[in-house]
Order: C-alpha cells, then structure tokens, then sequence
C-alpha cells in the first residue's frame, strides 16, 4: 500500500512524543500549522505552540529568544518564505549568535506546483548551507525524519530542515532504518557510477539503480541527507570506486549538493561528476512528480542521465 504520510507528518509525530515529558519543546508557526502539519500539537499542547501569523522575521525571532532562555524551539513556516523573509534572522539570530532553533522549511523544492516561483524553494540549499554555523539536511522519508528530528532534539546547534509537502514513497521500514547523523546512508554500492541524492530525490535514484542494473551497470546509491556537514568521507569513497558521480538534487544548479559534491571529489579524487537538477529559470507548471518528469529527475530521467554521463567518461 502506498505511503500516505509526510514527512513533515513523521516531524509533528517526534514533537509531540518528545513534547509530553519535555516542556522545554515548543513549536511556532506562521499562519502554517495547517500546512505545517502541526494542528495535532497546537491541539494538545497550546502552552507550548506559539502562532506569529504571516511574520516570518518576528518567527525566527522569537524562536531564537525562546532558545535563548533554554527552550526547545522548532520554528516551521513555508520554505520559500523561511529561507528568504527572514534570513537574516536566521543568520544573526541562530546562527551567529548560537542558538538551539530548529527552522523547518516546509513544502520544500517545486512542492507547491501551479503557484510558480513565488512559492517555490529552489535556492534554498545554497542559501542556508552559506551561513556559518546552520546545518542542512534533506531527510528522504518519514522513517529517515522521524530518525533526524529525533537526533535534532538531543543537540543544541541552529539547523534547517527541508522536507516537502506531500508524502512520499518509503525506502526504509521503522525496523530498518539505518542513521547516524551527519554520516550519508549507503542504499547501493556499485562500481560504475555513483549516484548521490537527496531529499525527496533519493527514492527515484534508487529506482534508477534498479533500472541500470537490468542493463549492467551497477550503481552506487548514497542517501546524503546530511547536505551540511556534507560525509565528505562517503563522497570520497564512493567516487573512488566508480567512473563518474551524478548528483541529483531538487533544487538550482547553482549552490547545492551538487556544487559541494563536485567540489569535495575534484580535491580528493577526481572524476568526472554531473549535477542533475531543476534548471536556472521558472519551473512548468504541474504536480511534483511531473515536474522530475518534465526534468529528467524521476527514475528514467535519471537512469538515462546515468548512462550519458558513463558515456562521456569512457571517452
């Protein structure tokens, strides 16, 4: 049967768990609880869930003030809105001034369709993996976001969270879902080429492998959630053993995961590496999924994509 829960579902799940015994962990929205996912937790626990309304600056700021005085905040707010209203917030607020907030960008990447580039987040990775001090990280189901908020809760640095708006088809099971934080899951290893993904991408990657396996190709898979701090070490190693890398991501080409993988394997080991996402201008208009059609980003797209690329480096 077909997942029928977000991720940021599996996030609103944790809170409220984590919530009940902590009262230090509280959650604030503006005008997205709704959207958030986060209804649940305003329900049961009022006292420890704040509405700014459509303030996404004053969000990140009291969020940061929250964490000042010991508290446990997770600030969810649009993540078109979030990364760019109230960025400085999130760079002088929580980052540069140290502080335990957990801002979670929801309806991450082109989750919001038909309302164009307005609404969507295709900036994002580069713009908060820039700031100092703030991770970023893409979990790639509900599984792998239960795992990370959990891990999230029992530190006290600033982070951003993407995750998009719809669910998601599962890669991991709740009995098996490997995770250790800021180190990339190996779904596949291989020895042609390495393909490394994340966020919502990494389940079609993984399919993709499924696909050039049929062919004989055999395909490394990396789950790199953990953009920044990005597992250099896995990068590495999975480059080292294949003939090219391809990074498939959702988001510009410009500033992501595959501008950090590129530079971390043209410094260790180099190969011939291609990054394979939304382009440098307006996305279509239509659903998530033919969107990564459209783009090449869904399983054949990236299979394809795959092939071309081992291609170019045998030349």
């Amino acid at each position: 049967m077909p997942n029928k829960i977000a991720n940021k579902q599996a996030i609103c799940d944790v809170l409220m768990e984590a919530a009940a015994t902590d009262k230090g962990v509280c959650v604030l929205c503006s005008d997205s609880r709704g959207s958030a996912s986060l209804t649940p937790f305003f329900d049961k626990y009022p006292e420890q869930a704040i509405e700014v309304g459509i303030a996404e600056q004053d969000l990140v700021g009291i969020a940061a003030g929250l964490a000042s005085c010991g508290k446990k905040p997770f600030a969810a707010s649009p993540a078109s809105f979030l990364t760019t209203r109230s960025y400085e917030q999130a760079k002088v607020d929580c980052a540069y001034s140290d502080t335990n907030v957990k801002l979670i960008g929801i309806s991450g990447g082109i989750s919001y369709g038909a309302l164009g580039m307005s609404h969507h987040s295709a900036q994002d990775i580069a713009a908060m993996s820039a700031i100092p001090n703030m991770r970023v990280y893409l979990p790639s189901d509900r599984f792998q976001t239960a795992q990370l908020i959990r891990a999230l809760l029992n530190d006290t640095k600033p982070a951003y969270v993407r995750v998009g708006r719809n669910a998601v088809e599962d890669i991991y099971t709740e009995d098996s879902c490997p995770f250790e934080m800021d180190k990339a899951t190996w779904l596949k290893e291989g020895t042609d080429i390495a393909i490394i993904a994340t966020g919502e991408l990494v389940r079609p990657a993984l399919d993709a492998a499924a696909l050039l396996e049929a062919k004989g190709i055999s395909a490394t898979v990396l789950d790199m959630y953990c953009v920044k701090p990005l597992d250099e070490e896995a990068v590495v190693k999975a480059a080292t053993n294949a003939k090219a890398v391809l990074t498939v991501e959702e988001h510009s080409p410009y500033g992501g995961l595959g501008a950090r993988v590129a530079q971390t394997v043209a410094s260790s080991c180099p190969r011939l590496v291609e990054n394979l996402s939304l382009p440098d201008a307006p996305v279509i208009t239509g659903t998530s999924k033919e969107v990564f059609s459209y783009y090449g980003l869904d399983a054949e797209g990236i299979a394809a994509s795959a092939e071309k690329l081992l291609g170019k480096a045998a030349k």
